[in-house]
């Protein structure tokens, strides 16, 4: 997450230099030293429970103390009896010292490197309304009456409590490392001399041999040395229709055996394996997202400096121009309260919490505004396959009948024999059947032929119903069901003949099909400016064919997680921002790499824990909405700044002169808020269409 320097390290989160001393916050992860500049950057980059229960406890406590202050200032008087001034001042001191006290050590570290941040500026606007008030508690007639004891509560509540949300947010993305490891299977069955013996993974060397039967996942990566089975690589490849494998060919671990008894030889163990590489690119691509530098920290890197010089200047002034030194104090306090970071404060998150309220109410959960930035700027957009722009399961698409047998007559034969199958091309066909109404028969003596397909006797009938080789393998010949399988393959479809009592009975194709609305998602990305291109594990053939059929012109196909995660880093080199689009554990390496990770929402719990941005109705057209949902926030946030700007250029110079009672400037440094906040509440009539 940071560059470590000889005699000097960099903090990773606002990149400030900070020196390599006793003194300066640091932590370790993996045998490497981050030094941090303050509290809040330690936070932001840590946030481990025990911190967000801090950041909790901490927000709990400025609310609590802080809207009872606010209440007794607009609202409530007390009775006589009670010193209403003093009331307030006992409930506003512990936030603004103890919710307050980061802020202070985060300026003093900020100032022990010679820079000013947000900390800086937080601390000094609520410390001068707080000290400001407490004068006028506790020493009348020194200045004017009004305390301003609510705005210093109210600030520090509010800040924490976004800090809170978005470290809870980060404290989630550990999560999906986590489960991507729960995958592997915990156990392997392996041949010692003679015997099967059950250990533990990580004892497995390579040149082991593991049995691995029907249902279990394979326990490390490996080639097949003896029997035949069908492989789901979902978690590899996106794709949900399994691989038919047989001595010889490789296996990964972490994918599921569907049927067939194997014996595989482990080749990779450990570290080396598939699944573990994986793991390694999602927290190398997360470890590679460092935050944002924030506007306004760079804005508090010179405008605190020039407040305080402008506050100091104009004590000394009036001070010396004979005016007294209650006028030059009214100045002083003037300024830094007109300065207090309220506006200021609440341009970004303001914005924020508005546009990521409206994404919410229209199924698009953004996970912080450094999201809502990137998404701005995409300009490429990449689109995963299988659970995307498809639905991510394959239905009955084709039927075609020969040898005299009817559409009727075919289904019901493939669908009485699979309905003893789990395969998903067997449950595709059974639900087609009975979709269609179709009364199944009972099959007999019913055998699953691993990789090839399935048969059984049905009402006096041998049925076979699986690929060219099962056929083969029982002596019946294609015939004219070669060129109907050679044309159905052609247009990237799963081919699978039925033959009965010796004959050829019909073909079946089923495939994945396209989602309702991916064409107009892919043409509502078009119109935004935006390039479109699809990247996915499946066969070219099949790719090529559902690109076209919703508009795609960029396809590249037959990729692994590691070769989508290079894919996105190449498109950034070119100088793209790239937002990447997908639903699976293999995509999550690349989620991760992208500028913007955006996952469907019916996706793995992997895939929506590494993205920015989930669609919750997992409709592809929201893609669109949250990067017009994006583009409006930020332009929001742009207005919002400048007028809040405009109000610092303006009444500084007034405030400044000494003759700007501080109560006006609490009044006006209001309004201003008033003004960011009904500016962002303008971005619920954003239209976001679908």
């Amino acid at each position: 997450m940071a560059s470590f320097l000889t005699g000097m390290a960099k903090d990773p989160i606002c990149g400030m230099h900070v020196e390599e001393s006793g003194e300066a916050l640091k932590t370790s992860r993996k045998g490497t030293t981050f030094y941090f500049c303050s509290d809040t950057c330690l936070l932001t980059f840590v946030a481990p429970e025990k911190e967000i229960a801090l950041l909790r406890r901490l927000t709990v406590l400025s609310f609590a103390l802080g809207v009872p202050v606010f209440l007794l200032t607009w609202f409530v008087a007390l009775p006589n009896p009670l010193p209403q001034n003093v009331v307030l001042f006992a409930l506003a001191t512990p936030v603004q010292l103890v919710a307050g006290s980061m802020f202070y050590r985060g300026t003093w570290h900020a100032l022990r490197a010679r820079v000013a941040n947000m900390d800086t500026l937080i601390a000094v606007g609520t410390s001068a309304a707080w000290l400001y008030s407490a004068v006028v508690t506790f020493v009348p007639g020194f200045f004017p009456e009004g305390t301003y004891y609510d705005v210093s509560s109210l600030i520090i509540g509010f800040i924490l409590l976004g800090k809170l949300l978005e470290h809870e947010m980060r404290g989630r993305a550990s999560d999906s490392v986590r489960k991507l490891l729960n995958l592997n299977p915990k156990n392997a069955v392996v041949i010692r001399g003679s015997a099967e013996v059950t250990v533990p993974v990580e004892e497995l060397q390579v040149g082991d041999v593991m049995v691995v039967r029907p249902g279990d996942g394979v326990p490390t990566d490996g080639v097949i040395t003896e029997g035949q089975g069908a492989l789901d690589e979902k978690m590899l490849t996106g794709e949900s229709i399994p691989v038919d494998k047989a001595e010889g060919d490789e296996v990964f671990g972490g994918t599921i055996n569907r049927d067939g008894h194997l014996r595989v030889r482990a080749t990779k163990v450990g570290s080396d394996t598939t699944l573990s590489q994986i793991v390694k690119l999602v927290e190398a691509a997360q470890a590679a997202q460092a935050p944002i530098q924030r506007v306004a920290d760079r804005v508090a890197s010179y405008f605190v400096p020039i407040v305080v010089l402008i506050a100091v200047g104009s004590l000394l002034f009036w001070y010396m121009a004979g005016a007294g030194a209650l006028h030059g104090f009214t100045a002083f306090i003037a300024v830094l309260i007109i300065a207090c970071p309220c506006a200021l404060g609440l341009a970004t998150p303001a914005a924020i919490v508005v546009g990521t309220g409206k994404g919410a109410s229209n199924g698009i959960l953004v996970k912080g505004g450094e999201v809502l930035e990137k998404a701005k700027n995409v300009d490429v957009v990449v689109l995963d396959k299988t659970g995307t722009v498809t639905k991510g399961e394959p239905e009955l698409v084709d039927l075609v009948p020969l040898s005299g047998f009817s559409e009727g007559e075919l289904l019901r034969l493939a669908a009485s024999v699979e309905s003893g199958s789990e395969h998903p091309v067997g449950l595709a066909v059974v639900r087609a059947a009975n979709e269609r109404g179709i009364s199944l028969g009972k099959p007999e003596a019913f055998r699953a032929e691993p990789g090839l397909g399935v048969r059984a006797d049905l009402e006096g009938s041998q049925v076979m119903v699986g690929s060219r080789r099962l056929l083969a393998g029982a002596g019946v010949g294609l015939g004219e069901a070669e060129a109907v399988v050679s044309k159905l393959e052609a247009e990237g479809k799963t081919a699978v003949v039925v033959a009965a009592a010796g004959r050829v009975a019909g073909v079946l194709a089923v495939e994945d099909t396209v989602k309702t609305g991916a064409k107009e998602a892919v043409a509502a990305l078009k119109e935004l400016g935006l390039r479109v291109t699809m990247l996915t594990g499946d066969n070219g053939r099949t790719a090529r064919a559902i690109a076209a059929e919703v508009g795609i012109d960029d396809v590249e196909a037959e990729v692994l997680p590691a070769q989508k995660s290079e894919a996105i880093a190449r498109l950034k080199g070119e100088g793209h921002v790239v937002a990447m689009v997908g639903d699976g554990i293999n995509d999550a390496p690349a989620l991760a790499g992208a500028d913007l990770g955006i996952a469907i929402g019916s996706g793995t719990d992997v895939a929506i824990e590494t993205a920015g941005i989930v669609l919750i109705r997992s409709d592809l057209r929201d893609v669109a909405g949250a990067i017009r949902l994006s583009r409006a926030t930020m332009s929001k946030i742009r207005q919002n700044l400048f007028w809040a700007f405009a109000y610092n250029t303006v009444l500084i110079p007034v405030a400044a002169s000494g003759f700007l009672n501080p109560i006006l400037a609490g009044v006006a440094m209001a309004l201003s808020s008033v003004s960011v906040v009904g500016n962002s509440l303008s971005l619920n009539r954003t239209r976001l269409g679908r």
